[in-house]
């Protein structure tokens, strides 16, 4: 007679048991066997709800929130209420739990002194200090200069 390793509902061994005395006892507490590891000598079962136990899974993968990256874009010439209105919604971006992209982008002659974007870079890195990650540093490409922020 084939034996299996059991554990009941409340996670507890019972021991090396029979098949047919395990599924049995399931049958009497109204639960179902279900085979938790195939591989192992014995075979460990579980006498478990199945029905909830596949309804548990497919909600835990349903509220699994998927990390966006969400853009900022300014200019190197931005006011300083301007500034703290795409900062605000820097951190609306981040306490949301989403990463966020900081564009800079240079039109004409501007690129030629790329130190004024880094002024600007250096003000929204003060004012995200300590509570946020920098996943990537501000930094020249192209015409534009981009920086990645990241919640901690």
């Amino acid at each position: 007679m084939p034996q299996i390793r059991l554990i009941d509902v409340e996670g507890e061994q019972l021991g090396i048991v029979n098949i047919r005395d395990a599924i049995r006892s399931a049958a009497e507490k109204g639960l179902d066997l279900v085979e938790v590891a195939p591989a192992a000598n014995p075979p460990v079962c579980r006498i478990m709800d199945f029905g909830k136990y596949k309804y548990q899974l497919s909600k835990k993968h349903t509220h699994r929130k998927t990390i966006d990256v969400k853009e900022v874009k300014i200019r190197p010439r931005i006011s300083e209420h301007d500034l703290e209105r795409k900062i605000n919604q820097l951190i609306t971006f981040l306490t949301e739990g989403d990463k966020a992209k900081v564009s800079m982008f240079f039109r004409g002659r501007e690129i030629v002194r790329p130190e004024q974007g880094m002024v600007v870079f250096d003000k929204i890195i003060e004012k995200l200090q300590g509570n946020y990650n920098i996943e990537v540093k501000p930094k020249l490409d192209g015409k534009s200069m981009i920086m990645v922020v990241a919640p901690k």
